[in-house]
């Protein structure tokens, strides 16, 4: 496990959010999939959306990458075990190529991948150029591969575009501004893929589309360095944890999940819409999602909110990350103003909102150890609960979200990476 690997990589980024960097990377991990190449697609910072859709795109789970929630030597293991076996490796960026500390340039330049930039060529001809060279020599230590134009009008926009670039930057294609091929939007994210009946025809058509303006030759190929061997202690062997999983719970990091089957737990997934009982669990991990999208369903279903109720009565342990917490609430109402009242396992209400009332990256100190996460919600509560702990933004976003907890209920709207202190995530579902 000392040796270095060796595989085609680059980082997709963009002078901004909007640009289109998921329909573009998704484009590119299919195109390359279709030519019968084993693609692997990491995403920059926390988000889970967006690998949603890259691994219907790659066929192949996605994780995060970032320096500072999952760490360099996490972030390190994970791109030295994909490149393993892949033809090719994609990482997506996050927000501007060099907005946010650390950036997507940071983790392109600490392990060396280079950098292709997707730029909206929407309205613009020859400034293409100058937005190009901008983001290559705005650092000069920063890896870069190229570039790839985005929403391209005619074959004539794609040229004018490809010609305005100078200093021997490559032309990486582009991709029309087709309808069909764009991936809608909800809040600040994308729809969950499993919302898009028609996904696998949008992601076929991006990967034609940006063919027809490249050769899908493969990046240049990158150096990951070996990872320092770690043990995982069996913290939870045998404990069997119920996870929900459905239309309204489906935000999760699937390396928490992995984490916790490495740790020995035997996950049990469960929907809290569809189901009328709980499986035979000793904890219970209630993730984020849309719960405001579903909470009329969520409060029909009595058999359901029982058996939770139950649970936590029995003095066994209960998980909720943001959306999850909703759920334990005595009552949630939508942005149309509808309430529905659910578990009131959690004393306090929450009502959604148009406007982002929190984005960050958090750390928390709990009892069991500091755990790393994030926050991401439009939903304010009120609670006459008074938290156990506070998040801490480490670039000074908004956050400082409160821990709460009842007995062996513990509830946030941080939704924690269980990898940056697997024996704290482990102390918090082990009976």
């Amino acid at each position: 496990m000392s040796q270095p690997r060796h595989c085609p990589a680059v980082l997709i980024a963009a002078p901004a959010s909007g640009q289109g960097k998921t329909t573009v990377t998704a484009a590119l991990a299919r195109l390359h999939r279709n030519h019968g190449r084993k693609v692997r697609v990491f995403k920059c910072g926390p988000d889970f959306l967006d690998p949603m859709i890259l691994e219907r795109a790659s066929g192949a789970p996605v994780y995060q990458l970032d320096l500072w929630m999952i760490g360099a030597d996490e972030s390190r293991r994970l791109l030295w075990e994909a490149a393993a076996d892949a033809d090719l490796i994609l990482i997506e960026g996050v927000m501007g190529l060099f907005d946010g500390t650390p950036s997507s340039a940071d983790l392109a330049r600490h392990f060396g991948v280079p950098v292709l930039a997707v730029i909206d060529g929407t309205a613009m001809a020859q400034t293409f150029g100058a937005l190009a060279l901008g983001l290559a020599h705005y650092q000069r230590d920063l890896p870069f591969a190229g570039v790839l134009a985005n929403r391209v009008g005619s074959l004539r926009h794609a040229q004018l575009l490809e010609g305005s670039l100078t200093e021997g930057l490559r032309w990486y294609g582009g991709l029309s501004r087709e309808r069909g091929i764009e991936l809608p939007s909800r809040h600040l994210g994308l729809v969950q893929a499993s919302e898009l009946n028609d996904l696998d025809a949008r992601l076929d058509a991006a990967a034609e589309a940006l063919g027809a303006s490249c050769d899908a030759a493969l990046p240049p190929s990158v150096t990951f360095a070996a990872p320092t061997p770690q043990a995982v202690a069996q913290h939870l062997a045998g404990v069997r944890i119920g996870v929900a999983r459905d239309e309204a719970f489906a935000f999760t990091y699937g390396a928490n999940l992995e984490l916790l089957r490495n740790l020995g737990a035997q996950l049990q997934f469960f929907s809290p819409l569809h189901d009328h009982e709980l499986p035979a669990v000793e904890s219970l991990y209630l993730p984020g999602g849309y719960p405001e999208l579903h909470h009329h369903a969520l409060a029909a279903n009595a058999p359901m909110l029982e058996a939770i109720r139950a649970h936590h009565q029995q003095g066994k342990p209960l998980l909720a990350e943001c959306g999850g917490m909703l759920y334990l609430l005595d009552a949630l109402t939508d942005v149309a103003g509808e309430r529905a009242e659910l578990l009131g396992l959690l004393p306090g209400e929450a009502t959604m909102q148009k406007r982002l009332a929190a984005l960050a990256l958090q750390a928390v100190e709990l009892p069991e150890g500091t755990l790393r996460g994030h926050t991401y919600h439009h939903s304010l509560t009120t609670t006459a609960l008074e938290p156990i702990a506070r998040g801490l933004s480490p670039n000074g976003g908004r956050g400082n979200e409160a821990v709460y907890r009842l007995g062996r209920l513990t509830a946030s709207y941080v939704h924690f990476y269980f990898p940056s202190h697997p024996e704290a995530a482990a102390a918090l579902l082990r009976p």
